[in-house]
């Protein structure tokens, strides 16, 4: 298999949150800014890559009985070296990322991305979708993040770019704001990628 295609599979045609609609929970709670949703994308993708390599070098050894379980360990097992990792050296992100970092063990983009293509095949097959995923993530949170903060305060990554004079309006960095950031973008990425396919298909490719 192609080494780069899984990496661009995960981050256009195959996008955990555009595309597949997984990994809600914290695509709309922590989105609040571009810095925790950069944050959050590359401590899940992290864990991806990791649980991927271990789980695809494991997988003919692994009892289909017990698979289930064994993926929840060795899952749990990189969470927890990456909440360790961002306590000790990003602390604020650590604590505004809060109870999601410990939810990465039962975030489906990780149980999903385990069971329909790492138990399926080989290690750098696996690593390459772990990136891939990992990184489509990142970007569909960072792109969250960053229109929610943009709108909701007027900045990005804390740095003031709507100017002095500003009226933010607050429902972006709010639970209702998170849902219509979700559903502009994804209507975009869809478009997009529909008008990519036209064009495509008038080109006889």
């Amino acid at each position: 298999m192609n080494f780069l295609q899984p990496i661009k599979n995960g981050i256009f045609s195959e996008n955990p949150t555009f595309r597949i609609v997984v990994g809600m929970c914290p695509t709309l709670a922590v989105t609040t800014s571009a810095i925790n949703g950069i944050g959050m994308g590359l401590s899940t993708m992290a864990v991806l890559v990791g649980s991927n390599i271990v789980l695809s070098a494991i997988r003919k050894i692994v009892p289909d009985k017990i698979r289930i379980p064994i993926f929840v360990v060795v899952i749990a097992s990189f969470v927890t070296i990456v909440a360790m990792l961002l306590e000790a050296f990003v602390p604020s992100l650590y604590k505004a990322l809060g109870i999601y970092i410990p939810l990465i063990v039962v975030n489906c983009i990780i149980i999903q991305r385990a069971e329909a293509f790492a138990n399926q095949n080989p290690v750098l097959s696996s690593m390459a979708d772990g990136i891939g995923m990992g990184l489509g993530f990142t970007f569909a949170l960072l792109m969250m993040g960053s229109v929610r903060e943009l709108i909701g305060v007027g900045s990005i990554f804390g740095i003031n770019i709507m100017g002095a004079d500003y009226e933010p309006a607050m429902i972006f960095i709010q639970s209702p704001g998170a849902f219509l950031t979700l559903g502009f973008l994804m209507a975009l990425v869809n478009f997009i990628s529909y008008k990519r396919k036209e064009k495509k298909e008038e080109a006889g490719e």
